[in-house]
């Protein structure tokens, strides 16, 4: 059939092409092929969440996307443009997790006043603490984080029996989240007395995945995927 052994290993060669091409869309997007294409175990509470929870399709098809940020490599667009599947951003966290109550939204620290904090944690961004696909609740090492913020905290009336300005100066940065829930969004009695605080062992295990050790009841709970999606197919149809 082929004279020409070049062209036989061409014609091979696109064959093996073809089918490996048709093998990968067939099977990458099944669901039992999600553990394989995931960049790592998912963090705790996630880990029955689709891929395409978060990973929803970027506007446009690829070849718009493609042309999109070609024109932005050149300078002809101000802003890139997601690519196969859109950025999980803080619009996507907020999505399932958005709360009134919250006591440190993410968008109160583009304040000015924070501006030399978030050089040291950048808590405009959900996934600073947050990160996916860790098998963990928070990725940050330690839990002295509220030191970037409260360094010069006064308390009136202050109702804990070692004055909140002592820890300070004794730079007792740990001790912040064995009584204050971050977000605020746990229904729990904070305590008056050190002692009778969250143990700090606790706190790490909680941080790393473990068990809740503020309370089970929380203030707002997040949204389950199947309403998740609801909503987002709604805002897919309106684009």
């Amino acid at each position: 059939m082929f004279k020409n052994p070049l062209r036989k290993r061409q014609y091979i060669g696109s064959l093996i092409g073809i089918g490996i091409g048709i093998i990968i869309y067939v099977v990458l997007p099944l669901k039992q092929s999600e553990d394989y294409l995931s960049l790592g175990p998912m963090n705790t509470g996630h880990e029955g969440l689709s891929c395409d929870a978060c990973h929803t399709d970027a506007k446009g098809t690829l070849l718009q996307q493609l042309q999109s940020n070609v024109s932005f490599t050149f300078g002809m667009r101000k802003k890139a443009a997601d690519f196969g599947t859109e950025n999980v951003d803080n619009k996507k966290c907020l999505a399932c997790h958005d709360r009134p109550n919250d006591r440190h939204p993410t968008h109160r620290f583009l304040e000015t006043r924070f501006k030399e904090a978030i050089t040291q944690i950048d808590a405009t961004q959900c996934e600073t603490c947050h990160r996916e696909h860790n098998d963990t609740r928070i990725v940050l090492a330690e839990a002295t984080f509220c030191v970037n913020c409260h360094y010069d905290l006064e308390v009136k009336n202050d109702p804990i029996d070692v004055p909140h300005e002592k820890l300070i100066a004794d730079e007792q940065w740990s001790t912040c989240l064995q009584c204050h829930d971050f977000h605020g969004n746990h229904i729990y009695q904070v305590a008056e007395k050190l002692k009778d605080t969250i143990p700090l062992r606790e706190i790490k295990a909680y941080l790393k995945g473990g068990e809740d050790p503020f309370s089970k009841k929380k203030k707002h709970l997040p949204l389950s995927e199947e309403e998740w999606r609801t909503i987002n197919s709604k805002y897919l149809s309106a684009r």
